[in-house]
C-alpha cells in the first residue's frame, strides 16, 4: 500500500516542508552568491624589442652609465612601502632631479618610456621584478648596447624605487645592476653638460 502526502502525520508534513525549504534556500544561495571581484594585475612589462637600439643624441647634455654615454630609454618609479604612493605628477620632475642632478634635462631630451608601478615592499623585490618585466636582450644585456639598474632613493620625505634602462651606441659589458646604497646612483650615473 502506497502512502500519499496527505496521509502523512502532521509532523511528517512539517519535516518535508522544512527539508524542501532548506533545499530551496541552498539552491538560491548558490545561484546568487557573489563572486569576488577579480582585479587584474597591472601590466608592468616594457618590451625593449620594439624600441630602437640607438645611443645618445649628438647634441645637449650627456648621460653616462659608468662613463659610457647612453640614451635613457625607460624610467620606472614606484613608492617604497605598503600603502605608499608616488608624489603628484607635477612634483615628479623635481623628484627625479634628486635621483641624479639635472636628470629632468635628460628626460626632456631623451623622452624615455615612463611607467609608475604600484607600491613595492622591498628594494630587492623591486629590482628582481624590474629585471623580470624589463628584460634586456641577450644574456641580461651583456655584449649588447643595453644596460639597466634598479634601486631605492629618497627625495624629500618620499622613499621611492627607480628602475632605469639605457642604451649605448655600441655593445658593452654593463648589463644589469642593483643599486644597493642610495649614494651609488651618483657613482653609476653622471650627467655631463655637453657631448663636445
Amino acid at each position: 500500500m502506497m502512502m500519499r502526502f496527505f496521509d502523512l502525520p502532521l509532523w511528517g508534513v512539517g519535516l518535508t516542508a522544512l527539508i524542501l525549504a532548506l533545499l530551496l534556500l541552498f539552491v538560491v544561495r548558490i545561484l546568487t552568491r557573489r563572486r569576488p571581484l577579480q582585479v587584474a594585475d597591472p601590466d608592468l612589462t616594457i618590451d625593449l624589442g620594439v624600441v630602437a637600439a640607438a645611443g645618445p643624441p649628438l647634441d645637449g647634455p650627456v648621460l653616462e652609465f659608468y662613463n659610457v654615454p647612453v640614451r635613457l630609454v625607460a624610467l620606472v618609479l614606484a613608492p617604497a612601502g605598503r600603502g605608499s604612493r608616488l608624489p603628484p605628477a607635477d612634483q615628479l620632475p623635481a623628484i627625479v632631479d634628486q635621483l641624479v642632478p639635472n636628470m629632468k634635462t635628460i628626460l626632456d631630451l631623451h623622452q624615455p618610456i615612463f611607467r609608475s608601478w604600484p607600491a613595492q615592499l622591498s628594494a630587492e623585490g623591486f629590482a628582481r621584478s624590474f629585471f623580470t618585466h624589463v628584460q634586456l636582450p641577450g644574456s641580461q644585456g651583456k655584449g649588447t648596447p643595453w644596460c639597466s639598474l634598479a634601486g631605492r632613493f629618497t627625495a624629500e620625505d618620499h622613499h621611492l624605487l627607480a628602475g632605469i634602462v639605457c642604451c649605448a651606441d655600441r655593445a658593452n659589458s654593463l648589463s644589469q645592476l642593483v643599486v644597493e646604497r642610495e649614494s651609488q646612483w651618483l657613482d653609476i650615473l653622471r650627467i655631463r653638460k655637453s657631448s663636445t
